[in-house]
């Protein structure tokens, strides 16, 4: 079942969902690869444009949902080969470069920590979010309360033992 974009199973193991992403890319890659040939054609950062542009927030698309799969490496390894395909037209490297080496080249990220990162940058504007909700609420000036038992002060012998509480109901 997809729902929103996201291709749903049974289990929520996403494992249709991150078949079918990596396939889009895929192919958006090889199409993209008949322009970009090693010794001419379209430049490499125009293909890290297009990767920024199209193929990143086709992968990253929901990961906040299926982000608990790539902690499988068969789910992982699916769009390691998608980000080292788009890599290798960057480079212009040979294929037997290594992904990791292919992503110190392009300057890229590796795919599985960009997705780390987009989750964090959404869980981070979603606490923003609540947080924002809960100190910008209007409270009708019925409900305060009284200056006289909103703060008491407590008189102690020792300065290091005295403390002002305040804000106690």
């Amino acid at each position: 079942m997809k729902y929103l974009g996201i291709i749903l199973e049974q289990k929520f193991r996403f494992q249709e969902h991150t078949k079918y992403g990596a396939q889009i890319c895929a192919k958006l890659i090889h199409t993209l690869s008949r322009a970009a040939k090693l010794s001419w054609g379209i430049k490499s950062e125009a293909i890290a444009t297009k990767y920024k542009g199209a193929i990143l927030p086709l992968l990253t698309y929901g990961a906040p949902v299926w982000i608990e799969a790539m902690k499988y490496r068969r789910k992982r390894q699916k769009y390691i080969r998608v980000q080292r395909l788009i890599n290798l037209r960057m480079a212009r490297a040979y294929r037997t470069t290594s992904s990791e080496a292919l992503c110190i080249l392009t300057g890229m990220t590796p795919i599985v920590l960009k997705l780390e990162e987009v989750v964090k940058q959404y869980t981070l504007k979603v606490m923003q979010q609540q947080q924002a909700i809960n100190q910008d609420h209007d409270v009708e000036h019925k409900y305060w309360s009284h200056p006289a038992k909103v703060i008491s002060i407590q008189e102690v012998e020792n300065y290091e033992e005295a403390t002002v509480s305040a804000y106690t109901d």
